[in-house]
């Protein structure tokens, strides 16, 4: 009973951990904005939902906790990617700020509109089980 009140959760919640580890990935890159050599790196979000929620194609079966090594996050490691360098420096460093906080703004509202989806859900789900006869 309980796996199917949070079954409807469950892409949700593995698109709000998704869109988390992103805004870490993109904040070390506004951190590391003046490191020399630092490369910036992102990741292929809609390619981690997919493998986070089984609908990768190929995607292999996990049979034994030995045979894939993911991260301690859950998101595997082919998600993450460098991102394209749009002008190189002397220094060769990857970020281009004007991205990085243009994908940094845009991850934070989808973030925000994931956790929306959640409260509504969860909200829904309370009021359905909430008895007809109590009073308001």
């Amino acid at each position: 009973m309980l796996d199917r009140l949070t079954t409807g959760l469950e892409f949700q919640t593995q698109a709000l951990a998704l869109r988390a580890e992103r805004q870490r990935l993109l904040a070390s890159n506004i951190a590391n904005a003046d490191t020399p050599g630092y490369q910036a790196k992102d990741m292929d979000f809609a390619r981690a939902l997919r493998e986070a929620v089984g609908q990768a194609p190929g995607q292999a079966s996990v049979t034994h906790a030995a045979h894939l090594s993911q991260s301690p996050n859950g998101l595997a490691t082919s998600t993450r990617q460098f991102a394209i360098q749009a002008q190189t420096n002397l220094d060769t460093n990857g970020v281009d700020m004007d991205r990085e906080r243009a994908a940094f703004a845009d991850n934070t509202l989808r973030y925000e509109a994931t956790l929306r989806f959640i409260n509504g859900s969860v909200r829904t789900t309370l009021d359905a089980m909430r008895s007809h006869n109590a009073a308001v």
